[in-house]
């Protein structure tokens, strides 16, 4: 009698802590609505939030072995935080089909540009993370492209931005600068998933994560950094899963819009792609998504710097037309190029003011019809955006008889830098932020001048800096 009496108070026992953890593991499941649709929101760098320090009542051991299963260099590990993500991403089975059918075209550029570099091909899911695949992906702060660069970093990193092109769109040139990042950053920080959270939020803040977690391992420094990094590592680990176990979860691949077969010519004169898409008889619209980074949808090839087209896999019949376009057509344009100098928006609110101060000579425009910013930018030689920063313009939209400010000593040529200058590395300095604080400084000529096989510096270094 005793032994059963025991019995059945184990049985209720039992009953009550399986049922009071599946309560919990129910609100857990239960995100809510705003938090678990990320993908309305425009910010694209943006990581969806989630509970911080969840309760986790048992562990999925199926998806770890899934993960386990894809580990090739950088590590995958299985956690509360991630399976979060996963539970996210699993949801948006329409986005993740999309990504599915778009990985067919562009996973073959980032896998190239990587496996260039010795870089973990995984690297690539962080474009679904960053930007969704979406070359024209801009962030609140003006990070663009596929990778997501910010204006300094693109620069620092070799990527060309002035009023013709903006190379943080092209896929292949974003990629391979992309790759390059991964690489110095993975020498200085020594571990995949810092090297990825650097990618996020910089590898200062990494670093001083590092420093006050005493430790190097990701999860234990996760608490130091920024909320979005701490986020954006899971993230990350969610997409690979999603991606390569999109079946488990009634994903289904939809077909890729992008022409995935294709040839590639260099040209040294000023092309239209218009122009180019009628010869070939395709969509305008087919004709620039393989050649997002033209901003006026005009190719500015020179004989000093020939310029890339991408365009549909070329058939005999269409040799004759496309011949007559690059070689016989003359684009009606005006040819001259103007640097960029940032579109961060943090940066461009410094601008302003500095930039209002030192004009002496204004000139104000009075808006024909049918005029447009743009039309206006090229007729003055400036940037769109120092239009909009100088007129406090929230769009690009402007009407007939509006007046707009020109500030004529911004639109004075640079001034032609040293040839040689030394820096002296301070603690903190990585080699991107240093080449970011000089004009036409890239990582590459830092290296290069200074024949420093790797990444890592060290604090009182003196290094060169060319200038010419």
């Amino acid at each position: 009698m005793i032994k059963k009496i025991l019995f059945t108070s184990i049985c209720a026992f039992l009953g009550f802590a399986s049922s009071s953890s599946a309560q919990q593991i129910l609100k857990l499941d239960s995100l809510p609505k705003s938090q678990n649709n990320i993908f309305i929101n425009t910010d694209t760098t943006a990581v969806p939030l989630v509970i911080e320090n969840p309760l986790m009542m048992s562990q999925n051991y199926i998806y770890k072995l899934r993960l386990d299963s894809i580990t090739k260099t950088v590590p995958l590990p299985y956690n509360e935080y991630v399976q979060q993500y996963i539970d996210i991403y699993a949801k948006r089975k329409d986005m993740f089909g999309k990504m599915i059918g778009l990985s067919s075209y562009y996973f073959p550029i980032f896998d190239k540009a990587l496996k260039d570099f010795d870089i973990p091909q995984e690297i690539k899911y962080l474009t679904i993370v960053e930007s969704q695949m979406n070359p024209h992906a801009i962030s609140r702060v003006g990070a663009t492209g596929i990778w997501q660069f910010m204006f300094g970093t693109g620069k620092a990193y070799g990527l060309k931005m002035d009023n013709f092109v903006d190379e943080r769109k092209d896929p292949i040139q974003a990629s391979y600068a992309a790759a390059q990042y991964f690489r110095d950053a993975y020498e200085e920080l020594g571990d995949w998933l810092l090297a990825i959270a650097a990618y996020n939020c910089g590898k200062g803040n990494v670093t001083r994560a590092m420093a006050k977690a005493g430790s190097s391992d990701f999860w234990e420094i996760r608490q130091y950094l920024p909320k979005e990094t701490r986020n954006y590592v899971p993230a990350f680990i969610a997409a690979v899963y999603v991606m390569n176990y999109s079946g488990k979860h009634q994903i289904t691949a939809q077909a890729c819009n992008m022409f995935l077969k294709t040839d590639t010519v260099q040209t040294n004169r000023f092309v239209s792609l218009a122009s180019l898409a009628k010869a070939l008889n395709i969509e305008e619209s087919a004709m620039f998504a393989l050649n997002p980074s033209y901003k006026k949808k005009i190719v500015n090839g020179t004989e000093d710097a020939p310029k890339r087209i991408i365009m549909p896999k070329l058939k005999d019949i269409d040799f004759a037309g496309v011949y007559d376009v690059l070689y016989n057509n003359d684009v009606d344009v005006d040819m001259r190029v103007y640097q960029a100098n940032t579109d961060d928006i943090r940066d461009l609110r410094k601008l302003k003011a500095k930039k209002v101060s030192v004009a002496t000579a204004v000139v104000y425009h009075k808006v024909t019809s049918g005029q447009t910013l743009n039309a206006v930018a090229n007729k003055y030689g400036i940037e769109v955006q120092d239009l909009r920063v100088w007129n406090g313009l929230k769009s690009k939209t402007i009407v007939p008889g509006q007046k707009l400010k020109i500030y004529g000593k911004n639109r004075t040529p640079l001034k032609v830098p040293a040839s040689c200058l030394s820096y002296k590395v301070k603690t903190g300095d990585t080699l991107s932020a240093i080449a970011e604080k000089f004009d036409g400084v890239t990582v590459q000529s830092i290296r290069r001048d200074n024949r420093l096989a790797k990444a890592g510096l060290q604090p009182g270094m003196i290094l060169k800096i060319s200038k010419g």
